[in-house]
């Protein structure tokens, strides 16, 4: 078979000149290949037939197996189908399915009856111990009760915690059950809180705490008192049964003991063998003498009697017992304490405060001897809140200085009536004074009020270099609140003077550069003396720069609103138009005497209140602002007549004649004033106003003719006036008709800006 391995090789049945792969066949070589194929076809077929011949009886025995196993397939499928067959006409495997489920039904009700007779059991035994509990407690056998129910809780509980946790239905007796122990214990917790209360007992008649060893109630007879606790300690509602006992004991004796001074505290103890006489009484006797307890000790010595009854008496010396009564009061009386005497002790002044130490001790003994009775436990720091308290005195009288700076700083700010305030009236009995300023050498106005706060305020800082550390920061932190008191208080008391043109308005611009410099030097003036502790915290510099920035506030806002209304009378001019007409030349007018009066106005309330610096940086300001506007307003009049020139320059005369006043009030000079008008005063006030030398040159210019007009501007004196070439083209053109004149000054005038 190895020739029908290999494959035929076309080429080799081509000649050798048609091998060429690129070039077609032609029809002879294509006839040729066809011929040698058939001769090849016939050779593999006569190779094939020899082959078969030759291994004749191979491939004999290898069809004879092949027929074999067919024969033994066959076979073996019909006896499969047999089986099949068989199965089918018997169905065995339902019935071994059936036979199963039934084994799995029986064993499941075997388990559910046997789980059944369990719960029957369980609940019979439960129903039976609760039966017990209750004729336990019928009986007075509360001890014996309370362990039943006890008992029985982990099975309440449990059931119940089981079917919410597992989402299982329990039987509705279990349900029945829990309700009835729930019903049998509060019927136990009353009971027991009866037998407390029966036990302890207060006359108000006679002011006598009565604690009896026995109680009776109903059918029960002679219940001690330890067994009703210990039974209450079974259930866990000692907090409940000691809670009424507490609240009795505060109220009607630990309370007045503290409050009333004048009380003394006997106890006596009665035990004749009967239940009437088996008691011991706390009498509470008010006496007719008030002693003076200066270190608390009679205070410590009636409570430590109150105490010692309780932990004799009623809690039988039981420590459990016992702390369980102080979670109860020990945290009332521990704020009756300090309320009532130990924040009353505080010294008031720092040299009683070695006094004080005597309270320390006192108290210290007092919380040893509660904690030995059980009354707090000595584990816990927390609960020794009468030592921290009498510890941290000298933090309480800080706390107690700090709390009176500031009242008065408030009462201070609160009280003054700016509207009353009279700078006419300046001197010690009156609301103004006059005051230096530290970094400055003018003076200012400011009123009494922010002079009181400032003597606080060193009053405090002072304190704070002669006391400790811890002191000396709460006189410290006193300062700066009361400080930022003021910052707090007056923008909202005198919220509607500030936001208006007002006197007031500018005092309290003085208080802050006042404020601002004073505390400035706080700094220098005390840290140096502060304790080492107490040096690197201290800080004023924000307080100062607050109060620079508040006062700054202050005085924009008051030029803002000056400004709004110079600007409300600008507009009633209606641009200076029109003035040759006399209706509109007296409206014009009319709006120029209301500026006057403003800036007039500003003048009168500003000039004594503000340093004469500010006054005069601020008022340059304003008027400089005044005559740029007007200025400009005329200078975009157009074609104007030659009557309106005239009035137009008469109303910046009228305008520089009614604030002569004012231009004199801001020369230094006292001797320019004497000479107001002459050319170095000019010039003085030329350089605090810019818009000045305009507005004066600009009346000089309605009456000067177009050639002195334009040499004027050719020599530089119309630029340095603040002129520009534009202004003066268009102030010319509307003075001027059109003319080769003004035409030849226009192009000098564009010439000579070039």
């Amino acid at each position: 078979m190895d020739v029908l391995s290999g494959s035929i090789d076309v080429r080799e049945l081509l000649p050798g000149d048609a091998l060429d792969e690129s070039s077609p066949l032609s029809v002879p070589d294509l006839r040729l290949l066809i011929d040698r194929l058939q001769i090849r076809s016939l050779s593999i077929k006569d190779k094939v037939r020899s082959y078969v011949l030759a291994h004749r009886d191979d491939f004999y025995d290898l069809f004879s197996r092949c027929s074999s196993a067919s024969s033994s397939v066959e076979g073996l499928s019909r006896s499969l189908s047999d089986a099949l067959g068989l199965l089918s006409d018997r169905p065995l495997d339902l019935e071994i399915e059936a036979l199963v489920s039934e084994i799995r039904d029986k064993r499941r009700e075997l388990v559910e009856r046997r789980e059944a007779l369990e719960v029957v059991r369980t609940l019979s035994a439960i129903h039976s111990q609760l039966t017990l509990a209750r004729e336990d407690l019928k009986g007075g056998r509360l001890v014996a009760a309370a362990e039943a129910i006890r008992n029985l809780k982990k099975g309440m509980i449990f059931g119940s915690e089981k079917d919410e946790g597992g989402g299982v239905d329990e039987p509705a007796v279990f349900g029945f059950l829990r309700k009835d122990w729930f019903e049998c214990f509060d019927e136990l917790q009353d009971v027991l809180a009866k037998h407390v209360l029966s036990c302890v007992q207060y006359e108000p008649e006679s002011s006598k705490l009565i604690v009896r060893s026995l109680s009776q109630i109903g059918d029960t007879h002679n219940i001690e008192l330890r067994t009703v606790l210990e039974a209450m300690e079974i259930v866990k509602v000692l907090d409940y049964g000691l809670a009424k006992v507490a609240d009795l004991v505060m109220k009607h004796v630990i309370v007045p003991s503290i409050t009333n001074n004048a009380l003394k505290i006997l106890v006596e103890e009665h035990d004749n063998g009967s239940f009437e006489g088996c008691q011991t009484i706390l009498y509470i006797d008010s006496s007719s003498e008030l002693k003076e307890d200066k270190d608390g000790s009679c205070l410590y010595s009636r409570l430590c009697q109150i105490v010692n009854f309780v932990y004799r008496f009623i809690c039988f010396q039981n420590a459990d017992w016992m702390q369980c009564f102080g979670k109860l009061t020990w945290p009332r009386m521990s704020d009756l304490i300090i309320i009532h005497f130990l924040s009353k002790a505080v010294p008031d002044d720092a040299s009683k405060i070695i006094g004080f130490q005597n309270i320390v001790k006192c108290s210290a003994e007092f919380e040893t001897f509660l904690m030995e009775m059980k009354l707090i436990q000595s584990t816990d720091s927390n609960e020794e809140k009468l030592s921290q308290f009498a510890h941290d005195v000298e933090v309480h009288f800080a706390s107690r200085k700090r709390n009176e700076i500031l009242a008065r700083s408030r009462s201070l700010l609160l009280q003054f009536n700016y509207d009353l305030f009279a700078v006419s009236d300046v001197g010690p009995n009156s609301s103004a004074y006059i005051t230096d300023l530290l970094f400055q050498s003018d003076k200012c106005i400011v009123s009494k009020a922010v002079l009181d706060l400032m003597e606080l305020v060193h009053g405090a800082l002072k304190d704070a270099c002669l006391s400790p550390a811890r002191v000396a920061k709460e006189f410290y932190h006193a300062a700066r609140d009361a400080l930022l008191l003021y910052k707090a208080v007056i923008p909202i008391k005198l919220g509607k003077q500030l936001d208006s043109i007002s006197q007031v308005a500018i005092v309290i611009y003085n208080e802050c550069q006042y404020l601002s410099e004073e505390v400035l030097g706080l700094a220098y003036e005390y840290r140096t003396d502060f304790p080492t502790g107490l040096q690197k915290q201290a800080l004023f510099l924000d307080i100062a720069l607050n109060f620079r920035q508040m006062a700054e506030n202050i005085l924009q806002k008051q030029v803002h609103l000056v400004s709004v209304s110079l600007r409300e009378a600008m507009d009633g001019a209606d641009g200076f138009q029109n003035t040759h007409q006399p209706q509109h030349y007296e409206s014009v007018k009319f709006s120029i005497e209301q500026i006057v009066f403003i800036v007039e106005k500003a003048r009168i309330m500003w000039e004594r209140l503000l340093l004469a610096s500010t006054y005069k940086r601020t008022m340059c300001k304003i008027l400089d602002s005044v005559f740029s506007e007007i200025a400009r307003d005329m200078l975009l009049l157009d074609d104007l007549a030659a009557e309106e020139t005239l009035q137009l320059q008469r109303l910046i005369q009228i305008i520089i004649e009614n604030l002569s006043s004012l231009l004199e009030s801001l020369i230094i000079d006292s001797v320019e004033k004497q000479n107001f008008l002459n050319e170095t005063t000019w010039t003085h006030l030329d350089e605090k106003i810019p818009s000045l030398p305009k507005f004066r040159k600009l009346a000089d210019l309605y009456d000067m003719p177009l050639k002195s007009i334009t040499l004027t501007w050719e020599s530089g004196e119309l630029l340095s006036c603040g002129f520009t070439s534009s202004e003066i083209e268009n102030f010319v053109k509307a003075i001027f008709a059109d003319s080769p004149l003004r035409k030849e000054c226009l192009q000098r005038i564009r010439s000579a800006s070039d």
